[in-house]
């Protein structure tokens, strides 16, 4: 799966790179962005492709039913499926290392667009005029201002979530996590500016053809019968006496354009790669939102020792089986936090009582503890300790 992953990755950003490099309606945008332009496209496809995976192993309802349903018989494939989280882990990386390559290539494309102003196709150009500071483009257009708001969120998400930030303060992770949404939002922004174009018309403009009528206007050493000579738009042998240079002429052969060529903005592709993920993840928080409305009594908690708290539970039409995990979420404590739990006691038929073990070793689970103890003392040794009290749903 992995090897087939990178896989996909290698071939997306090598199509992509030579779809730029070598495709005849991006010539005159190469000429003035160089490999600039192949190199910020195909990283951008490789971005595509992640932020679109990316989401999925995050899926959890979704993958606990395939990963329990009898649809899915083969071992190999329900441990595949226990490693969503690796694969969310490693498309984050590939998200983080492709977005450096692609603020790179576009840094050298804003320099390019300001130094190499085309003044005899304006419409190609981002720039206003030749020699305009970058930083206008970075910072004064849609496109710019979204991918430096943009670089920012992702530093913030991938800083909070290395090791050290998430066990000393998960908080921090959690909360910076969430900003995927504002990530997600600008990403669709940042797709619509239409910066880079690319050439519509190519039968009547061939790339780097020879327009006589331009020629004559601007007073260059090129006969008055020329026109006569060739009709609007012909392959016909290149006359010998004619001084006119390359690139008109190629193998003997000239080229001649019937019109000027007009340039037209991408219609985004990003938004058909997250779109589906992303609305699949909206639901599916949406569904875990409304379910989580059920209110599950707590039945009794228990202390033991080494700092481990044992809390029992009931919940109307729970089902359950040995090795199953629950994920805990108490508005009291956080708002969006939440934490998995391994089931230490599962519902039977006679009894529908659940319960979990949880070792006191984060904020969440000490704010979580003293909202269930009346006095919690950490040094007792008379245990276990069950506190008589009312407690919350």
């Amino acid at each position: 799966f992995q090897f087939f992953w990178l896989s996909l990755n290698v071939w997306f950003f090598w199509k992509t790179f030579l779809l730029y490099y070598q495709g005849l309606q991006y010539y005159y945008l190469h000429q003035m962005l160089g490999l600039g332009l192949c190199v910020s496209r195909a990283s951008a496809s490789v971005l595509n492709l992640n932020c679109c995976l990316v989401l999925l192993p995050m899926c959890r309802v979704i993958l606990a039913v395939l990963r329990g349903s009898q649809k899915v018989a083969s071992k190999k494939t329900r441990r595949l499926l226990d490693k969503s989280k690796t694969f969310h882990v490693t498309c984050g990386v590939t998200i983080c290392i492709f977005s450096v390559l692609h603020v790179a290539a576009h840094l050298v494309n804003a320099l390019n667009f300001s130094q190499n102003y085309n003044e005899e196709f304006l419409a190609i150009n981002a720039a206003n005029y030749r020699g305009e500071d970058p930083r206008k483009l970075l910072f004064a257009t849609v496109p710019g201002l979204t991918g430096v708001i943009m670089v920012l969120v992702l530093f913030l998400m991938c800083t909070a979530s290395t090791y050290a930030i998430r066990v000393s303060n998960y908080d921090i992770f959690w909360y910076t996590h969430n900003l995927f949404f504002v990530f997600y939002m600008l990403l669709m922004l940042h797709v619509s500016g239409g910066v880079l174009k690319y050439q519509t018309n190519l039968e009547e403009h061939p790339p780097g053809c020879f327009n006589p009528n331009k020629t004559i206007q601007q007073n260059l050493t090129v006969p008055k019968a020329f026109e006569e000579l060739f009709p609007d738009y012909t392959t016909e042998p290149f006359p010998e006496d004619l001084p006119v240079p390359e690139p008109f002429v190629q193998n003997n052969f000239m080229r001649i354009c019937s019109e000027e060529p007009k340039f037209q903005s991408h219609f985004p592709e990003t938004w058909f790669w997250i779109s589906g993920p992303l609305c699949l993840y909206c639901v599916e928080r949406l569904y875990r939102y409304i379910r989580s409305n059920k209110p599950v009594t707590i039945t009794s908690v228990i202390s033991h020792p080494s700092n481990v708290l044992e809390v029992r539970m009931v919940k109307d039409d729970f089902e359950a089986r040995p090795g199953q995990y629950v994920i805990l979420h108490c508005p009291r404590v956080s708002a969006l936090e939440s934490h998995p739990f391994t089931l230490t006691m599962c519902p039977t038929d006679t009894k529908a009582t659940f319960g979990v073990h949880l070792k006191i070793v984060g904020d969440w689970t000490e704010r979580f503890r003293d909202l269930l103890l009346l006095h919690s003392n950490q040094d007792t040794e008379i245990l276990p300790i069950f506190q008589q009290r009312r407690y919350p749903k």
